[in-house]
């Protein structure tokens, strides 16, 4: 065989590799999901859980369908948006500790909801319907804020990492201020809200969820090979015809869709965007064909694996799975710290 035949062939077995570890994450996504349904107060075996889904809402089924599938499946919705929007984010700025959680993204959608519950019974929206809205509007206000700040320092990825950074302090002081000025009900609410919680998901929700990260996931996937470009460098992108402002624009839009929708539902979930990536690329490398679907599953992994964590640490309570998240994340995120100044 010759040498290009021998490099092809190469080539496939690699992708056939990496395509099975994708297909093993998702074997795995759903050996996490029916335990997440399974665990909680009410312990149900796996059999009883896969019997339930089978037979509809009689007997256990009432818990299983009206209570933990929509509290599980929006565990995958939440944690997929969250690892795909860390993976644009760190293409993109060239930050292997960019996310949506570190640059502001998410503070601006957090402060969108929490103004929502101090002053949104004077617009007289719906909770259900005006929290949302607040929480996306202000996740885009911040994401037009950093394109335009970086943009107007030079449009380097520099330029946009520092502009996310000053935007989070930014609204993580005006968030502080409303909590000041809340009542104790508004006040406790926030406080809560902002821990993060899949508890309140109900089938609206997960829908609505759903239906963005299919479309947010359908339109990066056809810039995939644009981001395999950019993640070499703004000069091999630009050599092969990208434009690479405009593709970062179109990307942090996405990011801010995603992440805005996630934080309105669930409230505030920090470090998924900063790990699922990570762990992506160390076993599918940065063809982000593979990429984009690696993580995806990796943050829908993490984010259910963290619920089941929790309903295990306080079998009757509930912990916020934002408190869990942080508690896995912070290690791995001192880690990359160590590991970048080590490299520099």
């Amino acid at each position: 065989m010759s040498t290009l035949g021998l490099s092809l062939a190469g080539r496939w077995q690699s992708r056939l590799g990496r395509s099975g570890l994708l297909l093993l994450a998702a074997l795995l996504l759903a050996g996490s999901l029916l335990l997440d349904i399974a665990s909680g107060p009410a312990q149900l075996s796996i059999a009883q859980v896969l019997h339930s889904l089978l037979q509809g809402e009689g007997g256990d089924g009432v818990i299983v369908w009206q209570i933990r599938l929509p509290v599980a499946l929006m565990a995958l919705a939440v944690g997929a948006a969250l690892g795909v929007s860390g993976l644009v984010m760190q293409t993109v700025l060239h930050n292997p500790l960019a996310s949506s959680y570190t640059l502001g993204i998410s503070a601006g959608a957090g402060f969108g909801a929490a103004l929502f519950i101090v002053a949104g019974s004077s617009l007289g929206l719906a909770e259900a319907w005006g929290l949302p809205l607040s929480a996306l509007g202000f996740a885009f206000v911040a994401g037009s804020a950093v394109l335009l700040i970086g943009r107007r320092r030079g449009g380097n990825a520099e330029s946009y990492v520092l502009a996310g950074i000053a935007l989070l302090f930014l609204f993580q002081a005006l968030l502080s201020l409303l909590q000041y000025l809340a009542a104790p009900d508004a006040l406790a609410q926030i406080v809560f809200w902002l821990f993060g919680s899949l508890y309140k998901s109900g089938w609206h929700a997960v829908g609505l969820m759903w239906l963005t990260l299919l479309l947010g996931c359908g339109v990066l996937a056809r810039d995939a090979w644009r981001f395999t470009a950019l993640s070499l460098s703004d000069e091999r992108a630009a050599s092969l015809g990208i434009a690479v402002s405009r593709l970062r624009w179109r990307a942090l839009a996405l990011v801010s869709l995603l992440t805005g929708v996630a934080v309105a539902f669930v409230g505030t979930i920090g470090f998924v965007g900063l790990i699922a990536p990570h762990m992506a690329r160390m076993l599918l490398g940065e063809d982000h064909r593979l990429l984009i679907p690696g993580a995806a599953l990796s943050g829908a992994l993490l984010l259910s694996l963290a619920s089941v964590l929790g309903k295990w640490l306080s079998p009757g309570g509930l912990i916020p799975i934002g408190i869990v998240t942080a508690l896995i994340g912070l290690p791995f995120f001192l880690l990359l710290i160590l590991r970048s100044k080590g490299g520099q």
